[in-house]
């Protein structure tokens, strides 16, 4: 079909050309790719990236959902088509299919203080969220970030933390499982933080992106400090394949996270068995 009756295939990939290649830890690289379309997304939803000859895999953009021509996704060496990712330059062409899910309701976050919870590259998909409440901060009362790695040289966006902690009603607390030589920061687990935040739990909304079992913990961390269920926002990328709800991987109860997530409301899931494993 031609003109306004084109059908979309969900399943084709655009062409993207990766422009830069910035090597954030010695396991994570971000990439920036130019589509060649602009691609609208909101923070938290996800694309399928594909590597020419190796296979798909899916992915939350790490940039501003301000910027439309050009996207970021920062990745952690972890598999088949990660592998693949990392061995790829400037210069090389890769596939994009998406945006899918829902993304975070950042609509629901405005004239409230919002607390993230990140671990290790959880911070990726954060990242997004954070330069989307940059674009209008009068939106929200209050935003604390709060971020674990298990060490220092796995810390990600580093530069960025001091820029970060200069916006208004902005705050940012690092910590690290193992210290090394010269760090003066805080030393912990990521949970360690949360006995500290200073928030209103009457009027705010937390998020947390991590691995699953840092997602379990946290989650029961919150609960036990006084937030409930309808606050807590989880990330769970994980298992998305086909990005529609066609293939059944990513199901989590009566939801499919590549639809109805990839971000859940705690009070949704939280009776699902297994939920973090």
């Amino acid at each position: 079909m031609t003109g306004s009756n084109k059908v979309k295939n969900l399943y084709f990939p655009m062409q993207g050309r990766i422009e830069k290649v910035i090597e954030e830890t010695p396991t994570i690289k971000t990439f920036v790719i130019r589509p060649e379309n602009p691609i609208r997304f909101r923070a938290g939803q996800f694309v399928q990236l594909t590597v020419p000859g190796v296979g798909e895999a899916p992915f939350t953009p790490s940039s501003s959902p301000a910027i439309t021509e050009m996207l970021e996704t920062t990745v952690l060496k972890t598999g088949t088509v990660t592998d693949a990712l990392h061995d790829m330059n400037a210069g090389d062409t890769v596939g994009l299919r998406g945006p899918f899910g829902k993304g975070y309701p950042i609509e629901k976050f405005e004239g409230k203080e919002i607390l993230l919870v990140g671990g290790g590259v959880g911070l990726a998909p954060l990242r997004s969220l954070i330069l989307a409440m940059f674009e209008d901060m009068s939106k929200f009362k209050r935003l604390s970030i709060t971020y674990g790695a298990r060490m220092p040289e796995e810390l990600l966006y580093r530069a960025s933390f001091g820029e970060w902690s200069k916006q208004p009603n902005t705050d940012i607390t690092i910590t690290v499982d193992a210290p090394a030589a010269g760090w003066t920061g805080r030393v912990g687990l990521v949970t360690t933080l949360l006995d500290d935040v200073d928030i209103d739990r009457s009027n705010s909304y937390v998020v947390s992106c991590g691995p699953a079992i840092m997602l379990r913990f946290v989650t029961l961390k919150l609960l036990q400090i006084g937030f409930q269920p309808e606050q807590i926002y989880l990330s769970m990328n994980r298992r998305m394949s086909c990005g529609i709800g066609k293939c059944g991987r990513c199901e989590v109860g009566p939801y499919y996270l590549c639809k109805d997530g990839p971000d859940m409301n705690y009070a949704l899931v939280q009776d699902v068995p297994n939920l973090f494993s």
